[in-house]
Protein backbone atom coordinates (compact mmCIF):
# COMPACT_ATOMS: atom_id res chain seq x y z
CA UNK A 1 0.00 0.00 0.00
CA UNK A 2 1.26 3.50 -0.73
CA UNK A 3 0.10 6.85 0.51
CA UNK A 4 1.03 10.51 0.13
CA UNK A 5 3.62 11.42 2.70
CA UNK A 6 5.25 14.59 4.01
CA UNK A 7 8.80 15.28 5.04
CA UNK A 8 8.45 13.66 8.47
CA UNK A 9 7.11 10.46 6.96
CA UNK A 10 9.81 10.54 4.33
CA UNK A 11 12.47 10.77 7.03
CA UNK A 12 10.89 7.85 8.84
CA UNK A 13 10.82 5.87 5.61
CA UNK A 14 14.49 6.50 5.04
CA UNK A 15 15.28 5.40 8.59
CA UNK A 16 13.29 2.21 8.10
CA UNK A 17 14.75 1.53 4.67
CA UNK A 18 18.32 1.87 5.90
CA UNK A 19 17.81 0.33 9.34
CA UNK A 20 20.91 -1.67 10.16
CA UNK A 21 22.65 -0.67 6.93
CA UNK A 22 26.42 -1.01 6.87
CA UNK A 23 28.73 1.87 6.11
CA UNK A 24 29.88 1.98 2.50
CA UNK A 25 33.02 3.91 3.40
CA UNK A 26 35.33 0.95 2.80
CA UNK A 27 33.91 0.42 -0.67
CA UNK A 28 34.10 4.15 -1.32
CA UNK A 29 37.78 4.25 -0.25
CA UNK A 30 38.65 1.45 -2.66
CA UNK A 31 36.79 3.23 -5.43
CA UNK A 32 38.59 6.51 -4.80
CA UNK A 33 41.94 4.73 -4.63
CA UNK A 34 41.29 2.98 -7.91
CA UNK A 35 40.55 6.31 -9.57
CA UNK A 36 44.04 7.53 -8.65
CA UNK A 37 45.62 4.68 -10.60
CA UNK A 38 46.24 4.85 -14.37
CA UNK A 39 42.91 4.19 -16.05
CA UNK A 40 42.32 0.69 -17.31
CA UNK A 41 40.67 0.05 -20.67
CA UNK A 42 36.90 0.53 -20.42
CA UNK A 43 35.03 -2.60 -19.43
CA UNK A 44 31.87 -2.94 -21.50
CA UNK A 45 28.70 -3.23 -19.45
CA UNK A 46 25.77 -5.46 -20.25
CA UNK A 47 24.37 -2.59 -22.29
CA UNK A 48 27.49 -2.53 -24.43
CA UNK A 49 28.87 0.73 -23.06
CA UNK A 50 31.61 1.47 -20.58
CA UNK A 51 30.60 2.75 -17.16
CA UNK A 52 31.70 6.23 -16.24
CA UNK A 53 30.03 8.98 -18.26
CA UNK A 54 26.61 10.36 -17.52
CA UNK A 55 24.91 8.10 -20.03
CA UNK A 56 27.31 5.19 -19.76
CA UNK A 57 25.62 1.82 -19.69
CA UNK A 58 22.26 3.44 -20.39
CA UNK A 59 19.87 5.12 -17.99
CA UNK A 60 18.90 1.79 -16.44
CA UNK A 61 21.36 -0.93 -15.45
CA UNK A 62 20.93 -4.33 -13.84
CA UNK A 63 23.30 -4.69 -10.89
CA UNK A 64 24.55 -7.87 -9.27
CA UNK A 65 26.67 -8.53 -6.20
CA UNK A 66 29.68 -8.83 -8.52
CA UNK A 67 29.08 -5.50 -10.29
CA UNK A 68 27.85 -3.47 -7.30
CA UNK A 69 31.25 -1.92 -6.56
CA UNK A 70 31.77 -0.62 -10.09
CA UNK A 71 28.21 0.15 -11.13
CA UNK A 72 26.97 1.71 -7.89
CA UNK A 73 29.77 2.80 -5.56
CA UNK A 74 32.31 3.96 -8.17
CA UNK A 75 29.69 5.44 -10.45
CA UNK A 76 28.17 7.38 -7.54
CA UNK A 77 31.41 9.34 -7.18
CA UNK A 78 30.49 11.07 -10.45
CA UNK A 79 26.72 10.97 -10.70
CA UNK A 80 23.67 10.14 -8.66
CA UNK A 81 22.81 6.44 -8.58
CA UNK A 82 19.32 5.38 -7.55
CA UNK A 83 19.18 1.76 -6.41
CA UNK A 84 15.84 -0.03 -6.89
CA UNK A 85 15.51 -3.14 -4.73
CA UNK A 86 12.81 -5.30 -6.33
CA UNK A 87 11.65 -8.87 -6.84
CA UNK A 88 9.53 -10.62 -9.45
CA UNK A 89 6.86 -11.57 -6.89
CA UNK A 90 6.51 -8.01 -5.52
CA UNK A 91 3.31 -6.38 -6.74
CA UNK A 92 4.15 -2.75 -5.77
CA UNK A 93 7.54 -3.18 -7.48
CA UNK A 94 5.70 -3.68 -10.76
CA UNK A 95 4.05 -0.30 -10.25
CA UNK A 96 7.16 1.56 -9.16
CA UNK A 97 9.92 0.21 -11.42
CA UNK A 98 8.41 1.37 -14.75
CA UNK A 99 8.03 4.89 -13.34
CA UNK A 100 11.65 4.95 -12.18
CA UNK A 101 12.86 3.59 -15.51
CA UNK A 102 10.97 6.24 -17.46
CA UNK A 103 12.23 9.06 -15.25
CA UNK A 104 15.80 7.78 -15.55
CA UNK A 105 15.50 7.81 -19.35
CA UNK A 106 14.14 11.37 -19.21
CA UNK A 107 17.01 12.57 -17.00
CA UNK A 108 19.54 12.67 -19.83
CA UNK A 109 22.19 11.07 -17.64
CA UNK A 110 21.72 13.25 -14.56
CA UNK A 111 21.19 10.03 -12.64
CA UNK A 112 21.23 6.30 -13.27
CA UNK A 113 18.79 3.67 -12.08
CA UNK A 114 20.50 0.56 -10.71
CA UNK A 115 18.02 -2.32 -10.50
CA UNK A 116 18.75 -5.08 -8.00
CA UNK A 117 16.79 -8.34 -7.95
CA UNK A 118 16.93 -9.12 -4.22
CA UNK A 119 16.19 -12.81 -4.76
CA UNK A 120 19.25 -13.20 -6.96
CA UNK A 121 21.38 -10.75 -4.96
CA UNK A 122 20.35 -11.01 -1.29
CA UNK A 123 23.61 -9.59 0.05
CA UNK A 124 22.88 -6.19 -1.51
CA UNK A 125 19.53 -6.02 0.28
CA UNK A 126 21.32 -7.04 3.48
CA UNK A 127 23.94 -4.35 2.88
CA UNK A 128 21.23 -1.69 3.09
CA UNK A 129 19.31 -3.43 5.84
CA UNK A 130 16.17 -3.16 3.72
CA UNK A 131 13.14 -4.32 5.68
CA UNK A 132 10.70 -4.42 2.77
CA UNK A 133 10.50 -3.97 -0.98
CA UNK A 134 10.29 -1.96 -3.03
CA UNK A 135 13.00 0.07 -1.35
CA UNK A 136 14.77 2.84 -3.25
CA UNK A 137 18.10 4.23 -2.08
CA UNK A 138 19.90 7.25 -3.52
CA UNK A 139 23.71 6.91 -3.55
CA UNK A 140 25.93 9.94 -4.00
CA UNK A 141 29.64 10.25 -3.35
CA UNK A 142 29.83 6.59 -2.36
CA UNK A 143 27.26 6.86 0.44
CA UNK A 144 23.47 6.54 0.86
CA UNK A 145 21.99 10.04 0.97
CA UNK A 146 18.25 9.34 1.06
CA UNK A 147 15.74 6.53 0.63
CA UNK A 148 12.09 5.62 0.60
CA UNK A 149 10.06 2.44 0.64
CA UNK A 150 6.80 1.63 -1.11
CA UNK A 151 5.41 2.68 -4.49
CA UNK A 152 5.14 6.46 -4.18
CA UNK A 153 3.10 8.49 -6.70
CA UNK A 154 5.12 9.87 -9.61
CA UNK A 155 4.83 13.55 -8.56
CA UNK A 156 6.40 12.71 -5.19
CA UNK A 157 9.21 10.78 -6.87
CA UNK A 158 9.91 13.73 -9.18
CA UNK A 159 10.11 16.06 -6.17
CA UNK A 160 12.39 13.62 -4.38
CA UNK A 161 14.74 13.37 -7.35
CA UNK A 162 14.71 17.11 -7.92
CA UNK A 163 15.71 17.84 -4.34
CA UNK A 164 18.52 15.28 -4.52
CA UNK A 165 19.90 16.69 -7.75
CA UNK A 166 19.78 20.21 -6.34
CA UNK A 167 21.64 19.10 -3.21
CA UNK A 168 24.29 17.11 -5.07
CA UNK A 169 24.80 19.30 -8.16
CA UNK A 170 28.02 20.87 -6.87
CA UNK A 171 29.39 17.56 -5.61
CA UNK A 172 28.79 15.24 -8.55
CA UNK A 173 30.08 16.48 -11.92
CA UNK A 174 27.81 14.17 -13.89
CA UNK A 175 24.70 16.07 -12.79
CA UNK A 176 25.89 19.44 -14.05
CA UNK A 177 27.18 17.92 -17.27
CA UNK A 178 23.84 16.27 -17.98
CA UNK A 179 21.90 19.44 -17.25
CA UNK A 180 24.16 21.45 -19.57
CA UNK A 181 23.20 18.98 -22.26
CA UNK A 182 19.51 19.47 -21.58
CA UNK A 183 19.04 16.57 -19.18
CA UNK A 184 17.58 16.51 -15.70
CA UNK A 185 14.22 15.64 -14.24
CA UNK A 186 12.86 19.13 -13.89
CA UNK A 187 9.32 19.04 -15.22
CA UNK A 188 6.59 21.62 -14.90
CA UNK A 189 4.54 20.64 -11.87
CA UNK A 190 0.80 20.26 -12.23
CA UNK A 191 -0.55 22.93 -9.84
CA UNK A 192 -3.70 20.89 -9.27
CA UNK A 193 -1.72 18.00 -7.82
CA UNK A 194 0.53 20.38 -5.92
CA UNK A 195 -2.53 21.91 -4.26
CA UNK A 196 -3.83 18.48 -3.28
CA UNK A 197 -0.47 17.24 -1.99
CA UNK A 198 0.13 20.37 0.08
CA UNK A 199 -3.34 20.04 1.63
CA UNK A 200 -2.62 16.43 2.52
CA UNK A 201 0.75 17.27 4.05
CA UNK A 202 -0.80 19.84 6.37
CA UNK A 203 -3.51 17.35 7.38
CA UNK A 204 -6.39 19.06 5.58
CA UNK A 205 -7.89 15.89 4.16
CA UNK A 206 -11.14 17.57 3.10
CA UNK A 207 -9.24 20.09 0.96
CA UNK A 208 -7.04 17.34 -0.50
CA UNK A 209 -10.10 15.25 -1.36
CA UNK A 210 -11.82 18.22 -2.99
CA UNK A 211 -8.71 19.01 -5.05
CA UNK A 212 -8.45 15.46 -6.39
CA UNK A 213 -12.18 15.38 -7.11
CA UNK A 214 -11.84 18.56 -9.17
CA UNK A 215 -9.17 16.87 -11.26
CA UNK A 216 -11.43 13.88 -11.82
CA UNK A 217 -14.36 16.11 -12.77
CA UNK A 218 -12.26 17.27 -15.72
CA UNK A 219 -10.29 14.04 -16.30
CA UNK A 220 -12.43 11.09 -15.14
CA UNK A 221 -9.82 8.58 -16.36
CA UNK A 222 -6.87 10.13 -14.47
CA UNK A 223 -5.57 7.05 -12.63
CA UNK A 224 -3.10 9.01 -10.54
CA UNK A 225 -5.87 11.22 -9.16
CA UNK A 226 -8.11 8.19 -8.56
CA UNK A 227 -5.42 6.40 -6.59
CA UNK A 228 -4.50 9.48 -4.57
CA UNK A 229 -8.16 10.20 -3.79
CA UNK A 230 -8.67 6.69 -2.44
CA UNK A 231 -5.55 7.06 -0.29
CA UNK A 232 -6.67 10.43 1.09
CA UNK A 233 -10.11 9.07 2.01
CA UNK A 234 -8.55 6.08 3.71
CA UNK A 235 -6.03 8.15 5.67
CA UNK A 236 -8.78 10.50 6.87
CA UNK A 237 -10.87 7.56 8.07
CA UNK A 238 -7.94 5.84 9.77
CA UNK A 239 -6.94 8.99 11.66
CA UNK A 240 -10.53 9.55 12.75
CA UNK A 241 -10.90 5.97 14.00
CA UNK A 242 -9.19 6.58 17.33
CA UNK A 243 -6.68 4.34 19.11
CA UNK A 244 -9.40 2.31 20.84
CA UNK A 245 -11.30 1.42 17.65
CA UNK A 246 -10.09 -2.17 17.60
CA UNK A 247 -11.00 -2.75 21.25
CA UNK A 248 -14.49 -1.32 20.65
CA UNK A 249 -15.01 -3.54 17.63
CA UNK A 250 -13.85 -6.64 19.46
CA UNK A 251 -16.22 -5.86 22.33
CA UNK A 252 -19.25 -5.51 20.06
CA UNK A 253 -19.08 -7.56 16.83
CA UNK A 254 -22.59 -6.39 15.89
CA UNK A 255 -21.50 -2.72 15.65
CA UNK A 256 -20.78 -2.42 11.94
CA UNK A 257 -19.35 1.09 12.11
CA UNK A 258 -16.92 -0.10 14.78
CA UNK A 259 -15.88 -3.02 12.56
CA UNK A 260 -15.22 -0.69 9.62
CA UNK A 261 -13.17 1.72 11.74
CA UNK A 262 -11.18 -1.12 13.29
CA UNK A 263 -10.38 -2.58 9.87
CA UNK A 264 -9.12 0.82 8.68
CA UNK A 265 -6.89 1.08 11.74
CA UNK A 266 -5.52 -2.43 11.23
CA UNK A 267 -4.69 -1.75 7.59
CA UNK A 268 -3.05 1.56 8.52
CA UNK A 269 -1.05 -0.33 11.15
CA UNK A 270 0.42 -2.69 8.52
CA UNK A 271 -1.93 -5.52 9.50
CA UNK A 272 -4.05 -5.80 6.36
CA UNK A 273 -4.74 -9.51 6.84
CA UNK A 274 -6.40 -8.76 10.18
CA UNK A 275 -8.48 -5.95 8.71
CA UNK A 276 -9.57 -8.06 5.75
CA UNK A 277 -10.47 -11.02 7.96
CA UNK A 278 -12.47 -8.77 10.27
CA UNK A 279 -14.66 -7.49 7.44
CA UNK A 280 -15.06 -10.89 5.81
CA UNK A 281 -16.33 -12.19 9.15
CA UNK A 282 -18.77 -9.26 9.24
CA UNK A 283 -19.96 -10.14 5.74
CA UNK A 284 -20.72 -13.66 6.93
CA UNK A 285 -22.80 -12.32 9.86
CA UNK A 286 -24.83 -9.78 7.90
CA UNK A 287 -27.33 -9.56 5.06
CA UNK A 288 -28.98 -6.99 2.82
CA UNK A 289 -27.82 -3.37 3.04
CA UNK A 290 -25.52 -4.08 5.99
CA UNK A 291 -23.70 -6.78 4.09
CA UNK A 292 -23.35 -4.56 1.04
CA UNK A 293 -21.97 -1.73 3.20
CA UNK A 294 -19.26 -3.99 4.59
CA UNK A 295 -18.47 -5.46 1.17
CA UNK A 296 -18.03 -2.04 -0.43
CA UNK A 297 -15.74 -0.91 2.38
CA UNK A 298 -13.62 -4.03 2.01
CA UNK A 299 -13.35 -3.62 -1.75
CA UNK A 300 -12.22 -0.01 -1.22
CA UNK A 301 -9.45 -1.31 1.06
CA UNK A 302 -8.38 -3.79 -1.63
CA UNK A 303 -7.89 -0.87 -4.03
CA UNK A 304 -5.18 0.58 -1.80
CA UNK A 305 -2.98 -2.39 -2.69
CA UNK A 306 -1.58 -3.86 -5.86
CA UNK A 307 -4.11 -6.28 -7.36
CA UNK A 308 -1.41 -8.97 -7.45
CA UNK A 309 -0.72 -8.70 -3.71
CA UNK A 310 -1.10 -12.21 -2.31
CA UNK A 311 -2.95 -10.91 0.75
CA UNK A 312 -5.50 -9.18 -1.44
CA UNK A 313 -5.95 -12.20 -3.69
CA UNK A 314 -6.56 -14.46 -0.70
CA UNK A 315 -9.03 -11.98 0.83
CA UNK A 316 -10.91 -11.73 -2.47
CA UNK A 317 -11.29 -15.51 -2.52
CA UNK A 318 -12.46 -15.50 1.09
CA UNK A 319 -14.93 -12.72 0.32
CA UNK A 320 -16.36 -14.65 -2.61
CA UNK A 321 -16.78 -17.68 -0.35
CA UNK A 322 -18.53 -15.56 2.29
CA UNK A 323 -20.90 -14.04 -0.26
CA UNK A 324 -21.78 -17.20 -2.18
Amino acid sequence: MTHPRGSAAKTAAMSAALSGAVDLSALKARAEASQKQPPAPPRPSAEGAAPGGPAAGGAVIDVTEETFQAEVVERSLRQLVVVDLWAEWCGPCKQLSPVLERLAAESGGAWVLAKVDVDANPRIAQLFGAQSIPTVIAIGGGQPVDAFSGALPEPEIRKWLGSLLDALRDKLPGIAAAEQNGGGVEQPEDPRFTEAEEAFERGDFAAAQAAYERILDVEPANEEAKTALAQVKFTARAEAAGPDAIAKADADPADLDAQLAAADLEVAGQQPEAGFARLIAAVRRTAGDDRNKVREHLVALFELFDSADERVMKARRDLASALY
